[in-house]
């Protein structure tokens, strides 16, 4: 697929133990219907051509000979669909007999991939039948011609780029050694599983996290295909989990007990921007590997269009309510624990707050509070200072003195119209013009106010600016960009948002809920033009965007550097039915003029701490020229519209 993107299957068939030729022709059922759907690599699980419960039947020549029949059928019948397929079945290879998974393309056999752990205990007792497979791989003949078989075994496109799959067998991934480690570190970024696990009661939470947990250390995809409905109950029940994950995450995974195939599309650029950040995966044993590359015969399929993978429209904000519950109590505690460690540094028992009423103060004033808990510091101690100017309007007002008296913390109203007003009589500014200097003559006043009225009690300046502020450039430089410790700088607004009602939700305080409550409800404004009919007539997001877009978009650039055709593409699919193509365009162009314009604002933040996997500290995480340009992400925009 284009952008990246490979359509992934997992299938189960249904199978009759010892009828090769039954089974094939499920198999190729389930490879028809997977071609309609644009799949490029399927996996079939662990000796499906057979069955996997013929016990004593494998060493039977009959079996072993159909099996190859088959194999050589089903190949033929695939040739033109343009899938790699992965499909199980028995071997006979130099007098011993092998488990392996035939790599399928283009009507030939491209590999042979033996089982490396061959378990004997329990209910198993494969040794009985099956050797352990060779790693060096070895040519063996097939149809007239030498084909590899080996573990060591990668499959590169031709056609799809970042497309190297490799495989493994059911029992390889449950030993504490598994193959797919060393696929993964000779470049594979897809692993295949053939499995054949039977179900006993809890096995699939543990193989859900196994498969998905290996998915996460290996930095790469994995299609997971297991035995189901059709093989011998006599002793076992084998229920077809079938599980497609990447990176540590489920992309999708199937109901047990119903032989399901399921789909995916896999992000192939994921991993490898992934990859390509840590410096600690070490891809040192592809000179052990033979390659064998597959495809570029014209069978590239068209862009099947819209992806088969949840797009999440929050990707910083947890989706379920109790994980989202758990993040924001940890996020807390991160910038709390940030805030604590700097004031026993420094000595200082006093913080200073601008309140205004909005959403960052108050996260940043409710981190305060948390941080002088833990110091069991009395909350007196935070001086909250309420600026009002021409802006500022009753409500928020309202909600920034009845806040700091909830919470204990000591108020202190400083108003700045004159100061502002005098301030623009000495420049020689016209207050009728409301422009740039009209409002940031108020935010660094406010600045102003802060830092000296920190000097004059000991105390330290709590930034309160969050990192979608910051990356759009959304601040004042020296105004509200400044401070002496910025506790929301790695916080995302769309997050805030949910630390603000999580605190609302748990506090146990209800007149304090209250206030926080009409917090979330106020618009997101600077206020620093003055009110209409006594209600904020400047909105931010009428101005620069939708915050949920922008962050959206922030979290692609800055964790994966996604081509910007690419974040357009995912974001109209995770926007659908909220925001319109020329609506996501427009801001996203928005977006890359000011992250690339307003650097300049970022290469001096103040100290804050980190609390996610994105962030944009000069010291850590963004390391960006201040005077870069944007011209070829917006090119690559503007094919779009063409």
């Amino acid at each position: 697929m284009n952008d990246g993107f490979i359509r992934v299957a997992a299938a189960t068939p249904k199978v009759k133990v010892g009828d090769p030729e039954w089974n094939r022709e499920r198999m190729e059922e389930i490879i028809k219907d997977c071609e309609k759907s644009g799949v490029r690599l399927l996996v079939f699980p662990e000796l499906c051509l057979t069955a996997y419960t013929c016990g004593d039947l494998f060493l039977q020549f009959p079996l072993l000979r159909k099996a190859k029949e088959e194999l050589k059928k089903l190949t033929e019948f695939a040739k033109d669909s343009g899938m790699l397929i992965f499909a199980g079945l028995p071997w006979e290879q130099g007098g011993k007999l092998y488990n392996v998974a035939a790599a399928v393309y283009g009507g030939r056999v491209l590999g042979l991939v033996p089982k490396t752990n061959i378990p004997n205990y329990s209910e198993f007792y494969e040794l009985r039948h099956f050797t352990p497979g060779n790693q060096a791989p070895v040519q063996v003949d097939w149809d007239g011609e030498k084909i590899p078989m080996g573990t060591n075994l990668l499959f590169a496109s031709r056609e799809i780029p970042g497309l190297v799959a490799a495989a493994e067998i059911c029992e390889d991934v449950w030993v504490p050694d598994p193959p797919s480690i060393r696929h993964a570190l000779a470049g594979a970024t897809v692993i295949a599983n053939c499995s054949a696990s039977d179900e006993t009661t809890g096995k699939d939470e543990y193989r859900r996290s196994l498969i998905c947990g290996q998915s996460a250390r290996l930095v790469a995809g994995y299609v997971y295909a297991n035995a189901g409905d059709g093989e011998s109950t006599q002793d076992l029940v084998f229920g077809g989990q079938n599980i497609i994950a990447e990176n540590g995450t489920c992309l999708r995974e199937s109901k047990r007990f119903k032989n399901e195939t399921i789909i995916a599309d896999m992000d192939l650029e994921r991993l490898e921007a992934e990859r390509r950040r840590m410096n600690t995966f070490f891809q040192n044993q592809a000179g052990q590997y033979l390659t064998v590359a597959f495809g570029g015969e014209g069978r590239e399929k068209e862009d099947p269009g819209r992806l088969m993978r949840f797009i999440d429209p929050s990707p910083f904000v947890p989706d379920d309510a109790g994980h989202r519950s758990r993040r924001c109590e940890e996020i807390f505690t991160i910038q709390a624990m940030g805030l604590k460690k700097r004031l026993e540094h420094t000595g200082c028992r006093r913080v200073v707050v601008g309140l205004s009423g909005g959403l960052d103060s108050t996260l940043a004033l409710l981190v305060c509070v948390r941080a002088f808990d833990l110091l069991e510091i009395p909350r007196s101690q935070i001086c909250c200072i309420t600026m009002p100017c021409f802006g500022t309007t009753d409500r928020t007002y309202s909600n920034a003195c009845s806040m700091a008296r909830e919470v204990g913390a000591e108020l202190r109203e400083i108003p700045i119209r004159e100061a502002v007003a005098l301030h623009f009589r000495d420049i020689g500014h016209d207050p009728d013009k409301k422009d740039v200097t009209y409002e940031n003559s108020q935010a660094r006043e406010r600045t102003q106010i802060l830092m000296d009225a920190a000097n004059e009690i000991g105390a330290l300046v709590i930034g309160t600016g969050d990192m979608s502020e910051l990356a759009l450039g959304w601040a004042t430089y020296n105004g509200d960009h400044m401070s002496m410790y910025g506790v929301n700088a790695s916080v995302p607004k769309t997050l805030v948002r949910h630390l603000v009602r999580y605190y609302a939700d748990t506090c146990g305080e209800k007149t304090l809920s209250a206030v926080l409550e009409d917090v979330l409800d106020t618009p997101v404004s600077p206020e620093l033009l003055p009110p209409k009919e006594g209600e904020i007539a400047q909105k931010t997001e009428d101005l620069v965007g939708p915050y949920e877009l922008h962050d959206f978009f922030l979290y692609y650039v800055l964790r994966f550097g996604y081509m910007p055709s690419k974040i357009y593409r995912i974001a109209v699919q995770a926007f659908e039915g909220k925001y319109g193509r020329e609506t996501v365009l427009k801001w996203l162009k928005v977006f890359y003029r000011r992250f690339f314009s307003q650097q300049f604002k970022r290469s001096c933040l103040p100290d804050g701490p980190k609390v996610g996997s994105a962030a944009v500290s000069p010291r850590g995480d963004l390391r960006m020229p201040s005077d870069a340009v944007s011209r070829i992400w917006l090119e690559d925009l503007e094919k779009i519209e063409r």
